[in-house]
């Protein structure tokens, strides 16, 4: 979802958002042109459609994903309000421009040749990094995600479903336009790959665990959190459902290296703990990553 521009025009704020716009879109213009339309895939999208008509009529990609973006952000404005600012125009403008300007100085051959598989996970990656530089600038591509607001708004249909119904659309759009069924299976791989990148950007690695360890013992194992691993955490209230006595759970984010060092100690205390592991995508917050940092 995009926001308002609010960094002062030629802060080092602004500087930093609209860099990550241009090298987004320029990496993301890249995936389409060396990657994904050399072999007709459609991974969705206003460029996926762009992909179609140039294989049917010539029409290059980034002209119609310029054309389909323009009213779509203007509609966005009228029906959903200011939510496309200025840095998200600039986004789809570059993308036309870079996948149009690509295609021109490079030409319409793949990368690599006769692989469209490896084409298609090159392609999701390139795609996907564009787009989370881009989103990491609080901008947004525009284009479907616009539509998908649009129908979130006037029905009860999330907003991510909504994204997929539209994509697999354009999806089955390109199977209807080429007659070949590679291409939607193809595209599949791409948006799913564009999609955990995306994360990754966003995200990043998670070196993160997060562990919710049920013990009799809970105030030991407690002990050694707090002065071995000089790590905090939370005692939750809770019942169990077998005898209906009452427990405390330890709540406790750690490292994927603190978690092994956690285990031996609880391993010790108590053996019979019940311990549960959970990958924890982001934590956010003292001893880990600060909220501010990442807000920045």
């Amino acid at each position: 979802m995009a926001v308002q521009n609010k960094e002062k025009i030629f802060s080092g704020k602004w500087f930093i958002s609209y860099s990550l716009i241009v090298i987004g879109a320029f990496v993301m213009a890249g995936g389409y042109v060396l990657f994904i339309s050399p072999y007709k895939i459609v991974p969705g999208g206003v460029y996926g459609i762009g992909i179609i008509l140039y294989h049917l009529i010539g029409i290059p990609v980034g002209l119609t994903g310029l054309v389909l973006n323009i009213p779509l952000a203007i509609i966005g404005v009228r029906f959903l309000g200011p939510r496309f600012g200025v840095k998200t125009v600039v986004g789809f403008f570059l993308a036309s421009g870079f996948i149009d300007g690509l295609t021109f100085f490079y030409g319409a051959g793949p990368l690599v040749e006769n692989d469209p598989l490896l084409s298609s996970i090159f392609g999701g990656v390139f795609i996907g990094l564009g787009l989370g530089l881009i989103f990491k600038a609080r901008a947004t591509s525009g284009g479907s995600s616009i539509i998908a607001m649009l129908i979130t708004k006037y029905t009860r249909i999330p907003l991510g479903q909504s994204l997929m119904i539209i994509d697999a659309l354009i999806v089955l759009l390109g199977l209807l336009s080429f007659g070949d069924w590679t291409i939607p299976l193809y595209s599949l791989i791409v948006i799913f790959i564009t999609g955990k990148v995306i994360d990754i950007v966003l995200e990043g690695f998670s070196y993160e665990k997060t562990l919710f360890i049920v013990s009799d013992k809970y105030d030991e194992i407690a002990a050694r959190i707090l002065q071995d691993m000089n790590r905090g955490g939370t005692y939750l209230e809770a019942k169990g459902m077998y005898k209906q006595d009452a427990k405390k759970v330890i709540f406790v984010n750690v490292t994927r290296r603190e978690m092994a060092v956690l285990q031996d100690f609880i391993n010790q205390i108590d053996p019979n703990a019940f311990v549960t592991v959970i990958e924890a995508s982001e934590i956010l917050g003292k001893g880990f990553r600060s909220l501010g940092e990442k807000v920045s």
